[in-house]
């Protein structure tokens, strides 16, 4: 298997876009040896020349084009550090991208290390990850993108590599490198005086690595920073002296500078993850026992509350889970309404410890639960995980999809000891229930695990509360999970069932994960979107094609509680970090699934034959571009444009005293215009036809069109391109690309061709769930499947009208192309005109394809998006001949 990777995809492009952008303004540099006087050693070092202002502005910009709230100011991190010229200040500014988990953060991140050495020659990156699992999945990425990569970048010399303490040449060669150097460290790596990095050496003839490290001004790679906010790990990542830091989670804990989000909301929307279903597993009908749950403690007003999970009188007369929240005294017999719960009185609330005691001497930590039997929800959660396996396996072997199911367990002995409770019920589970094509299979074939570990002094591998060393199984095991992704995903691999402790949480996913089964003796405490993260990647078939069909690609989540409050429990966290309108519609209820079936006899009926031969042919686009309106829109920006001359800047710091030492404080700096009259100019025609080529995508216009943008641009810019010939060349090539990209959408042209989408492409059955299904009785399924509010509402709405005669939600495969991309419409509508006592008027029957958006006015929307729905409508109206509009609902449909 060989993965394989587009380059083209939108919202990646545009993460890339966004930071690159960053820097507009920065010439770019030209290798150079940067030599330490002091220590004898030389360097290649990256360089910004960009001051505060400019870099600000920039970020202003890149965060208004992205509809982001814009920063006042940039976020540094200072700290005073270790150099090879003795203490001093360290400060660098950092800048955040924020992907939902799945959609190619770490693709992303490596493409942009590539690209701002392909714009500004920025060489020295270290990618800074939290821990050995998300280390192996970065190298791993690195090891399959090679290839794609260095065809999409023209053979760029770049080398990737994990920091090794044993083999220190590689810092040297690190820093003496005139190619682009990735060098992958673990925090722990240098967070600690201790460690070798930070120790001098007789194997760099007596320096200390990590002022090579220095010396390289790197540009820092922070994956899952939330896991660096310490003071610690803040002091070792300014340890580094870092040019800048780009941080890079779907989980920010601080975001800095936010210059780029895809929400769950949006990735769910562009179907860039998969569809999510919970099962929730608990137990039921024992209300007899006194069960209990510590969900969570609070700090409030000097006051600590916990959050209880109790079994609850109601008021019908049923008992029902329900959270309580209590304090010191409280009695639980009162919040759950019921005499089992009288010697449940709170005597103490300990938020550092994580516990409540209860005046009967009861102790519980949170997350844990009393009066469950967990065997029986262990076994209950295995075997509906088995199932969903074996029939997805079933269903999907003949498209080539290997299913694999991820097990997150509570302790380590409880499946890696012979007689742990989980390896029994799984493997008794196994043989109980495999079919018929896994008869000759036996359990301990198809199920390995990987658990963190530390090494000890002798050498042993310990893992977490396991009392098992390492093992070769152990090693085969981690390497198949960690290392070798195709193999685990080929079918001669059997393998397909995976366990973890906590090993896996972050920094590890397969694209064929369909299953998470949360075995715990407590509730979770794995943030919700973390569990769910490690599955939610788009599948791959045999040969690494990315498959993305949205009823292949549904993620089951195993609970080990009900339904509604783990889907409470992960919305909360999304809303808390996104708001609500970023919040994706909730995960549906696998125990209710449903599907929406194709109505033959309306597909049948005249108006549908007519709605469909209207709006079924495909077309082609032609693209004219009018060179004269594009030089003068593109010189007319320019004029207004800031030209900005090189700049010396000077930087201003008071020397204090501490102890026996002087200390340098940064405390202003300030930028000076200059000029140097004996620099050679470049052929600033070709430097801009180079940065066209450059961009992502490549744009190319004729020297001869560059020349005469540079001919009519005023006086006073045509001199800020003698001073600053790189600056102007960057400032010009960013607003061709603006007024180009809109050419192409404004004077584009679509002609109908000999080709169509038949009905036959039609499903007899969508799958689906019944949370989001609508009954509807004018549209050509009986049931819509709606995905958002807005949609539906819209539905309702549309049900709701009389002279609605008709209607379809347009299938994923019905796309018109664009220069964009492709672009799928919502609706398409059959109306009946009537008057306002709601009788048929006679007129003509009108014939509608409508987009459904929260706003009708274009320029609220991503600019990407609204180009899109223009070149939408260009290709209805102009070569169809279909009425075409934006709406925001069924109201204004007509």
């Amino acid at each position: 298997m060989q993965f394989k990777f587009d380059a083209n995809q939108e919202f990646q492009i545009h993460a890339i876009e966004s930071v690159a952008n960053l820097f507009e303004g920065q010439p770019r540099i030209q290798v150079e040896l940067k030599f330490a006087a002091s220590a004898g050693f030389a360097a290649i070092a990256n360089r910004l020349d960009l001051d505060d202002a400019a870099l600000l502005t920039n970020l202003q910009s890149v965060q208004r084009a992205n509809n982001l709230p814009t920063d006042a100011a940039l976020e540094w991190i200072e700290s005073e550090i270790e150099t090879l010229d003795g203490k001093r200040r360290a400060r660098f500014a950092n800048f955040s991208v924020e992907m939902e988990t799945g959609t190619g953060k770490t693709y992303v991140y490596i493409r942009t290390a590539l690209e701002l050495f392909r714009r500004y020659g920025q060489c020295k990156f270290i990618v800074v990850v939290p821990s050995v699992a998300v280390r192996e999945g970065v190298l791993k990425t690195l090891e399959i993108t090679e290839k794609h990569l260095r065809e999409l970048y023209d053979n760029i010399p770049y080398r990737y590599y994990a920091y090794d303490s044993d083999n220190l040449s590689q810092v040297r060669q690190f820093a003496l490198s005139d190619g682009v150097e990735m060098m992958v460290m673990t925090i722990d790596s240098f967070n600690k005086a201790s460690n070798v990095i930070r120790q001098t050496t007789d194997r760099l003839q007596g320096e200390t690595p990590i002022h090579l490290v220095q010396a390289t001004r790197p540009i820092l790679i922070l994956d899952e920073p939330q896991n660096m906010e310490s003071e610690l790990r803040i002091n070792a990542l300014s340890a580094l002296d870092p040019l800048f830091a780009l941080r890079y989670s779907a989980t920010h804990r601080n975001p800095y500078n936010l210059v780029y989000r895809l929400t769950p909301f949006e990735a769910y929307r562009q179907g860039l993850v998969k569809r999510i279903e919970v099962a929730g597993v608990e137990q039921a009908g024992n209300e007899n026992q006194v069960f209990l749950r510590l969900d969570g403690i609070k700090v409030e007003k000097k006051t600590f509350t916990a959050r209880f999970a109790v079994h609850k009188l109601m008021k019908d007369g049923t008992v029902k889970e329900q959270a309580v929240t209590i304090k010191p005294g409280d009695s639980l017999e009162e919040k759950a309404n019921r005499p089992e719960y009288a010697p449940f009185v709170v005597e103490e609330i300990n938020a550092g410890e994580g516990y409540v005691r209860f005046t009967n001497g009861m102790e519980l930590k949170t997350g844990e639960t009393r009066g469950a039997d967990k065997d029986t929800i262990f076994d209950a959660q295995i075997r509906y995980t088995l199932g969903e396996h074996f029939r997805k396996q079933e269903r999907l072997r003949d498209a080539g999809i290997k299913v694999l199911s991820l097990f997150f367990i509570d302790r380590v002995d409880n499946y890696a000891r012979g007689d742990g409770i989980i390896r029994q019920l799984f493997d008794k589970a196994f043989a109980e229930m495999k079919p018929t094509a896994w008869r000759d299979v036996d359990a301990a074939k198809v199920q390995a695990a990987y658990f963190a570990a530390r090494r000890t002094k002798s050498g042993e591998v310990i893992y977490e509360d396991s009392k098992t060393g390492e093992s070769e199984k152990d090693k085969e095991a981690y390497d198949l999970i960690m290392r070798d992704k195709e193999r685990l995903l080929s079918f001669d691999e059997p393998t397909c069932f995976i366990f973890s402790h906590s090993a896996l949480r972050e920094g590890w996913d397969s694209p064929n994960v369909f299953q998470i089964c949360t075995l715990n003796q407590t509730a979770s405490e794995m943030k919700k979107r973390q569990e769910i993260g490690r599955g939610v990647r788009l599948s791959v078939t045999q040969d690494g094609s990315r498959v993305r069909a949205d009823k292949v690609n549904v993620l089951t989540v195993v609970a080990n509680e009900s339904y509604e409050n783990y889907v409470a429990r992960y919305q909360s966290e999304i809303e808390d970090e996104f708001g609500t309108e970023g919040l994706p519609p909730p995960p549906a209820n696998a125990r209710k699934r449903g599907s929406a079936h194709l109505r033959k006899e309306f597909i049948l009926k005249p108006e549908f034959k007519e709605l469909w031969e209207r709006i079924k042919h495909k077309t082609r686009y032609d693209v004219k571009i009018d060179t004269a309106q594009l030089i003068a829109d593109v010189v007319a920006a320019l004029n207004q444009a800031e030209i900005r001359p090189p700049r010396l800047v000077v930087s201003k710091a008071r020397v204090e005293a501490q102890g026996d030492e002087f200390t340098a404080i940064h405390v202003a700096e300030r930028a000076t215009p200059y000029v140097t009259p004996s620099a050679p100019l470049p052929n600033i025609v070709e430097v801009m036809a180079s940065l066209m080529e450059r961009t992502t995508p490549p744009m190319r216009l004729t020297r001869q069109t560059l020349l005469e943008i540079f001919a009519r641009a005023a006086p006073q810019k045509q001199q800020a391109a003698l001073d600053n010939p790189y600056e102007f060349a960057t400032v010009a090539v960013q607003i061709i690309k603006r007024k180009l990209t809109d050419q192409l959408v404004d004077g584009i042209q679509y002609e109908r061709i000999n080709a169509w989408y038949e009905m036959t492409l039609f499903e007899l059955e969508i799958p689906s769930w019944a949370d989001y299904l609508i009954p509807a009785a004018h549209s050509v399924y009986d049931h819509v499947i709606y995905e958002s509010d807005i949609e539906k509402d819209f539905v309702v709405d549309l049900e709701n009208r009389d002279d609605v005669k008709m209607y379809l939600k347009l299938p994923s495969w019905f796309t018109v192309d664009t220069p964009i991309g492709t672009y799928n419409p919502d609706w398409a509508i059959v109306l009946e005109p009537r008057d306002e006592h709601g009788k048929p008027t006679g007129e003509q029957t009108l014939y509608l394809v409508r987009e459904t958006k929260s706003t009708t006015d274009l320029d609220k929307l991503h600019p990407d998006e609204a180009r899109k729905l223009r070149c939408g409508e260009r290709h209805f109206k102009d070569a169809l001949g279909v009425n075409y509009k934006v709406v925001t609902n069924a109201r204004d449909i007509w």
